[in-house]
């Protein structure tokens, strides 16, 4: 009986002491490495718009003022600035929703 008891009690710690290396709820290493990825390239991605927009606006600009009359490339710069602002503006407010995301989730 007395070997009995020991050999359970030894088997229920060896069983703690194996499972207590399950039991911490942490993300595993590349969950961690895969989201500061995500992050990095979101940030990168924010980074390059923001010039891209302003050459894109400018370049309209510099295409309307220097069209000559030329009612085709009034609209080629039109249409190049309204597309580069809807596009910051879109790249932008995905920013702000996946931040909202996250403040919600973590």
């Amino acid at each position: 009986m007395n070997k009995f008891l020991i050999n359970t009690i030894l088997i229920f710690l060896i069983i703690l002491f194996l499972s207590g290396q399950a039991v911490y709820a942490a993300t595993p290493k590349l969950v961690n490495t895969l989201s500061d990825a995500f992050e990095e390239i979101k940030e990168w991605i924010i980074k390059i718009s923001t010039p891209a927009a302003a050459v894109a606006v400018c370049s309209g600009a510099l295409m309307k003022k220097f069209s000559f009359g030329d009612e085709e490339k009034i609209r080629i710069g039109k249409k190049l600035i309204t597309g580069s602002l809807f596009s910051y503006a879109f790249i932008l407010v995905a920013d702000l929703v996946i931040s909202a995301i996250q403040s919600l989730i973590g």
